[in-house]
């Protein structure tokens, strides 16, 4: 494993909230993000319709966010995570 295999979080610029768009009503509210969980549910605070991920996406915030989750983020970067959003 290599030092930038072993980067956490705060090694790495995270970004702690997402703007979830509706995809029925369009409604955006921006959310925070846990750093260790994946938000599988989403009651749109317009419409009421519940979100959930679209299939290959691990959360909510992965299928209509404007930013990836914590986790996700860390991997894209290339640090290692321990995610909860891999199988």
């Amino acid at each position: 494993m290599t030092d930038r295999d072993q980067q956490t979080m705060s090694e790495i610029a995270v970004e702690a909230t997402s703007e979830v768009t509706c995809p029925e009503c369009g409604a955006k509210h921006i959310e925070p993000m846990p750093s260790d969980a994946c938000i599988y549910f989403y009651e749109c605070k317009g419409c009421g319709v519940m979100l959930r991920p679209k299939p290959g996406d691990c959360c909510v915030f992965c299928s209509y966010g404007s930013v990836p989750c914590p986790p996700i983020q860390i991997e894209r970067a290339g640090g290692a995570s321990e995610s909860c959003c891999k199988s």
